[in-house]
């Protein structure tokens, strides 16, 4: 295994001993275990301080028979191994008067050996890929949000908290209070906060922070969805990472700005080449674009994603490329030199971003083996192109629904080797049921539309 860590802001390395010292420092009561399981669900184990040299040692154990995608009961001790550089006090526990730290950890089998079915584990062995060819890959991800009131009873309602649009300012915008509280908290935790922003749809916000490499980047995206939760709740709304809540209004997506490094230089800029990009970006370009069906079960993992993407709500469909043009797939913005790069219109931040960034990783890097040509860039707003005018400049549209996201996954080499066989199978598994339950379940949709006229 890889000896991939996670990058602080500050690029120092913790020591155990530095940990220690915070611990005492701080009175630090508990730290959280945490990891997440194959839906990308933060979970945690909560440990008393005094028992630090037995997390340091990875002595700590979890029945992964009780954890989603993970072991049978036969085989079901399992171990954490804590990433030490991960070591964060949380600033929200504070507020229920006991200092709380976490530590991110990786899950090893019994044996001493990384478990194949743990999303962190599963992504530093396709870095570690990537890192054979001489290739980082940096990832930085736009997770969008909505936040919703509570009802007397402290029940989650959809009714939004406020009325306002895009970069609307207060007081119009009444998020701009938690969305500032949301930062500094951030900020406290080690992200370097780019812009945070009123979104589209009412009551709908976005953070961006900055990119960085996979791992950490998945780390983060993990930490972001918890600390955005916990500080929403301290002002008694509810965050929701949910793709599509509310209908007939934008959905929330996580666009990902994907650049690949070689030999410290970013390899997607070449200054003499058309356009500007080399040709790993032309073939990481081509690759995505030829796999992205067969990935889009993991970008995109739950029934709801899929009332996002339809047409009409600026999400993306159609299977393009572009330089400029919001309406395709796949955008080149135009910054070049060390800032080139791609991003990636169609993933959402319900996504397991360690799963959905292996998968990304995975396909340019079969776009760069194979040398896989994109086809010319789309300029022209594809919502507006007859679906003759589509069929004749050959873009095809993403997978309708959940059921044929699996198809298409469940066909693909790219997408096996992306996930490892365990979690692949556990995966398709696990979405075959959700699939299977929304297909069966009888929604009020149907009673209203039905009942009395039949």
């Amino acid at each position: 295994m890889s000896n991939f860590s996670y990058k602080r802001l500050d690029n120092r390395e913790f020591t155990k001993e530095d940990i220690k010292k915070i611990i005492e420092e701080k009175s630090i009561a508990f730290i959280n275990l945490q990891f997440v399981d194959i839906n990308g669900l933060v979970k945690n184990l909560t440990i008393p301080s005094e028992h630090i040299d037995k997390i340091l040692n990875n002595e700590i154990m979890l029945d992964g028979s009780s954890i989603k995608g993970f072991r049978s009961i036969e085989t079901s001790d399992m171990f954490f191994f804590p990433d030490i550089n991960t070591f964060e006090v949380l600033p929200w526990g504070e507020c229920y008067g006991v200092n709380t730290a976490r530590l991110i950890c990786d899950i090893y089998n019994s044996d001493g050996t990384p478990f194949e079915g743990c999303p962190r584990c599963n992504l530093k062995r396709i870095m570690k890929e990537a890192e054979k060819l001489g290739f980082t890959m940096n990832m930085g991800p736009e997770a969008e949000f909505f936040l919703f009131a509570k009802d007397s009873e402290g029940k989650v309602t959809t009714t939004t908290q406020d009325k306002a649009g895009y970069y609307d300012v207060g007081p119009k915008d009444l998020g701009e209070d938690v969305r500032a509280d949301i930062v500094l908290t951030l900020k406290q935790m080690g992200f370097d906060i780019e812009a945070s922003h009123h979104e589209v749809a009412d009551g709908q916000h976005e953070i961006d922070f900055k990119y960085a490499d996979l791992l950490t980047t998945a780390d983060n995206v993990a930490t972001f969805r918890i600390a955005v939760k916990a500080i929403a709740a301290k002002h008694n709304l509810h965050a929701t990472f949910m793709p599509k809540p509310i209908f007939g209004i934008n959905g929330s997506g996580m666009h990902c700005n994907i650049s690949i490094f070689k030999d410290g230089k970013n390899a997607f800029y070449d200054e003499k080449s058309e356009y500007q990009l080399s040709d790993v970006a032309k073939y990481s370009i081509g690759g995505l674009l030829k796999h992205i069906k067969s990935i889009t079960a993991v970008l995109n993992p739950t029934v709801n994603s899929f009332k996002r993407l339809v047409p009409g709500y600026e999400a993306p469909v159609y299977l393009a490329w572009s330089l400029a043009n919001r309406s395709a797939l796949l955008r080149v913005p135009a910054k070049r030199g060390s800032s080139t790069r791609v991003e990636l219109r169609s993933p959402d931040p319900a996504c397991n971003p360690y799963i959905a960034f292996a998968a990304i990783l995975e396909a340019c890097l079969d776009g760069v083996r194979n040398k896989i040509d994109p086809p010319a860039p789309v300029e022209s707003n594809i919502y507006k192109l007859t679906s003759r005018e589509r069929k004749k400049q050959r873009i095809e549209a993403l997978p309708g629904d959940l059921s044929e996201a699996l198809e298409a996954f469940d066909k693909s080499l790219v997408a096996r080797a992306a996930l490892g066989e365990h979690m692949f199978s556990e995966f398709m598994s696990a979405k075959r049921k959700e699939w299977d339950s929304f297909r069966t379940y009888v929604s009020k949709w149907e009673l209203d539309k039905y009942l009395e006229r039949y």
